[in-house]
């Protein structure tokens, strides 16, 4: 399938990692024009010399997404350097679960900060160019939990579902102006935070599957693959989806009991 995203312009915050990068990769080999931001100066120039060798443009922007000037200043250079910008994919965020009465007021503003805030203000600062395109699209990357929240799960799964009423909102108020605004909510995928947690523990990384499989049982019965995740997020932000939005996608083997 053609997904027409040749020479397109995508910015992918949480870019330089697992899910994130996994759809930069993806997204350059259709022929795409990539900007990743994080906050890993590390990372960031791993990801952007190995996006490169596709041969499309890649901008990579050390940018933390909690902060408003650091935003600016990403969309800043984007305008610079292309002049446009055709899709955002908001995929900035790490889990925080914990029951709520051994949660703290700054580990909620601090996820909120990270997982709601930073979603809106991307927004808001990408639609001066976003409304330029004639196939703008905002993919915001949320959780399963959005839908079917759990004990201990706060303050993420509070914050993803709020994310799954800006995603509705933003769809209602940008379908005048062509632009698309889906959700994509991943469940358990294979991907770099799980290495680093294996490496953290001193344990093999299947071990950690293993016990996450055990107590959440998928009926696919394995973990899911970062490409997986990219051909659906792709599929949102290419022209085959062009009558597609204010939804939001599963990516997780039937794990959520809400569809």
């Amino acid at each position: 399938m053609e997904l027409q995203l040749k020479d397109h312009v995508i910015l992918i915050t949480g870019g330089t990692d697992g899910l994130g990068f996994a759809t930069a990769r993806h997204l350059v080999n259709e022929g795409a024009h990539v900007i990743v931001c994080g906050r890993n100066l590390d990372r960031l120039a791993h990801a952007s010399d190995e996006l490169s060798k596709a041969g499309t443009r890649v901008l990579g922007v050390q940018a933390d997404v909690t902060r408003a000037e650091d935003i600016h200043h990403l969309i800043e250079r984007i305008e610079t350097e292309f002049g446009r910008l055709d899709g955002l994919v908001s995929n900035a965020g790490e889990a925080a679960a914990l029951k709520v009465e051994e949660s703290s007021d700054e580990q909620w503003q601090a996820d909120l900060d990270l997982k709601l805030m930073a979603a809106v203000r991307l927004a808001r600062t990408c639609l001066p160019l976003l409304r330029k395109s004639e196939a703008g699209a905002i993919v915001n990357v949320l959780a399963f939990a959005a839908k079917a929240p759990s004990a201990a799960s706060s303050p993420s799964s509070v914050s993803r579902a709020a994310g799954l009423a800006l995603t509705k909102v933003l769809a209602n108020e940008l379908g005048p102006d062509g632009i698309r605004v889906n959700a994509v909510l991943p469940g358990l995928i294979a991907s770099g935070q799980w290495d680093r947690r294996a490496e953290t523990a001193d344990v093999e990384v299947d071990e950690i599957y293993a016990a996450m499989l055990a107590r959440n049982p998928v009926p696919l019965g394995r973990f899911g693959l970062a490409d997986e995740f990219a051909d659906v997020v792709m599929w949102l932000l290419s022209a085959r989806a062009s009558y597609v939005t204010g939804t939001a996608i599963n990516v997780d083997g039937g794990l959520s009991p809400v569809s």
